[in-house]
């Protein structure tokens, strides 16, 4: 293992790949063709009258950023928290226009088993058909769906830092939704997956918590930190096809259920689940320290460096288990952060870093403490970097932490 620059061999290939059926689950293929997911996000439960959203009878349009480009893609819906059936009359996919416009004449209808309408069973999820559709990388695409019905628990991701637009009545095709009710969350999209050719294509998976979902980026401004390192990955000449997976979830935790399930608990469906992962990185664990800074106070139970560094052997065990290579990221300053930071917490945070830094359990580590910590201060974000509240980063941080990844891992 070296920091920020390890150097590989090309692993015997792992090919992830959905069942295109009710309860998609992980399958083995053979040959160069493949499946790669090019954008995902992490789904935890809502309830229906958390928004006051009205999902029945009304299309709801949501943006979403991807990585690969490719010409043929399918889309995966999600029921996993439903304790009912989620009833979806038609879907449909179409290059995103501004203000939840779609491009013409990129409208495309979306089936599941040669049918547009599909009934997703409570706790499961469904993989449309493969559907000819031209994607250039790092485009926005506008997937539009149409509810009969759903159910009293959705199944969501809140921190989408994307506008979706919500308007009663089928309004699949519209190219413009200028009534709609506008909010920044995802319902039931689970993935977006191109099919390729590419011998060497493949996915990189982020498990982490709100600064990986977006917390301090742009709304509509695709500048999350996963977003910036698509740019910089792209840019490079003779690029191999890289699709990069948000996964991470706002105020989640490595060890334990808040916020989303802990990422322990969630590995098999947000990163396993996934196809064609290759490499998986973790940037996780503030959560865990910042909340048990009131439990350390009474002395109550509360995560400790050794409880964080369990937590990850397991990720790493069952990473490599799986095929993959992964990749451990430091855990970032937030000093000044009243309601996060203490001392104790801050001796956790440097102890569990010492270990990440050079325990030599991961494949490779990115430090971004060092990247983004204060030179005088180093308990506390770069001002630069920071976004105010000491914990979260602002634009200039979030693309300094993509610009700390190593290109070189990448690599075959």
């Amino acid at each position: 293992m070296r920091v920020l620059a390890p150097s590989i061999r090309p692993l015997a290939w792992l090919c992830l790949a959905l069942a295109l059926a009710l309860g998609a689950g992980l399958a083995t293929t053979s040959g160069a063709e493949r499946w790669i997911g090019t954008w995902a996000t992490a789904p935890l439960a809502e309830p229906a009258t958390k928004e006051n959203l009205a999902l029945a009878d009304a299309t709801l349009r949501q943006i979403v950023h991807v990585s690969l480009g490719g010409d043929t893609v399918r889309l995966r819906l999600s029921n996993a928290f439903g304790a009912e059936p989620l009833a979806l009359h038609r879907a449909h996919l179409a290059l995103a226009a501004p203000h939840g416009g779609i491009q013409p004449g990129s409208d495309r209808a979306v089936s599941f088993g040669g049918k547009t309408a599909v009934t997703i069973p409570a706790g499961k999820s469904v993989v449309s058909d493969p559907l000819s559709f031209p994607l250039a990388p790092q485009a926005d695409v506008a997937i539009s769906l149409y509810f009969e019905q759903v159910p009293a628990t959705l199944t969501a991701h809140p921190g989408a830092r994307t506008t979706s637009y919500l308007q009663p009545g089928d309004a699949l095709t519209a190219t413009a939704l200028p009534e709609a009710q506008k909010f920044e969350r995802w319902y039931f999209i689970n993935a977006l997956e191109v099919f390729t050719a590419a011998s060497d294509a493949a996915a990189l998976a982020i498990l982490g918590d709100s600064i990986t979902d977006g917390r301090g980026s742009t709304t509509n401004g695709n500048n999350r930190w996963p977003d910036e390192f698509v740019r910089r990955f792209q840019a490079q000449p003779n690029a191999r096809p890289l699709g990069v997976l948000n996964l991470g979830i706002g105020a989640n935790c490595l060890l334990r259920d808040g916020v989303g399930e802990s990422a322990l608990r969630r590995l098999d469906r947000d990163v396993f689940g996934q196809n064609g992962v290759r490499w998986l990185l973790v940037y996780h664990g503030i959560n865990d320290i910042g909340t048990g800074r009131d439990a350390r106070k009474t002395g109550a139970p509360h995560a400790t460096a050794a409880d964080l560094i369990a937590g990850y052997e397991q990720l790493i065990a069952r990473a490599h288990a799986a095929g993959l290579r992964i990749i451990g990221a430091t855990i970032t300053p937030y000093a000044g952060a009243d309601f996060y930071w203490d001392a104790a917490g801050e001796a956790i945070r440097q102890e569990t870093n010492a270990w990440i830094r050079t325990a030599g359990r991961f494949d490779a580590v990115v430090d971004f403490d060092a990247a983004v910590r204060d030179a005088i201060e180093p308990a506390r974000l770069a001002p630069e970097f920071d976004s105010g509240d000491h914990l979260h980063l602002s634009v200039a941080g979030l693309r300094r932490l993509a610009e700390t990844v190593d290109l070189d891992f990448f690599v075959r």
